[in-house]
């Protein structure tokens, strides 16, 4: 398999974000990795579930997090689960900032992916969470969704 071809298909998405949270705002950072982390994301061995951001002193930092120890990888392993610093710039740390200041806000990572230059970078969300009821409208609008293709494919 080329490089070309594996960086590509490496997308993992936080699927719970869009049914739990009402996205607000997105941000597309980089990540800081250290040693085997990057090879076990290429493998796509990595999970954004109950992953989460907070912002500490001006830098915003990823949490619970978890990239797979690479196999071949010796005794500079990597931990699974650590804090891992996020890559923004000081204006959309302030935006961030302000925005969470509002109750009931949250910061979310939604998507992993590898950008065409081969780097790993994580697209993060200012979140809203919903409210049972919006959740089962959410709900009832994919089953429509789903009943429209259905009935669009048997008429043609």
């Amino acid at each position: 398999m080329s490089k070309k071809n594996t960086q590509k298909t490496v997308n993992i998405k936080n699927k719970r974000a869009t049914f739990d949270y009402e996205i607000l705002e997105t941000f597309v950072c980089g990540i800081v990795l250290t040693g085997t982390e990057i090879k076990s994301i290429r493998l796509s061995k990595a999970s954004l579930v109950d992953t989460y951001c907070i912002v500490e002193r001006g830098e915003v930092w990823v949490k619970n997090m978890y990239i797979a120890e690479y196999f071949y990888g010796s005794y500079n392993n990597h931990t699974e689960r650590r804090e891992r610093k996020l890559l923004l710039s000081k204006k959309e740390i302030k935006s961030i900032q302000e925005a969470i200041k509002n109750n009931g806000t949250t910061i979310i990572p939604t998507r992993l992916f590898i950008n065409e230059r081969g780097l790993a970078k994580l697209v993060i969300a200012i979140a809203k969470g919903k409210k049972q009821y919006d959740k089962r409208a959410s709900l009832k609008e994919k089953d429509l969704r789903k009943e429209m293709d259905m009935v669009k494919k048997k008429s043609w």
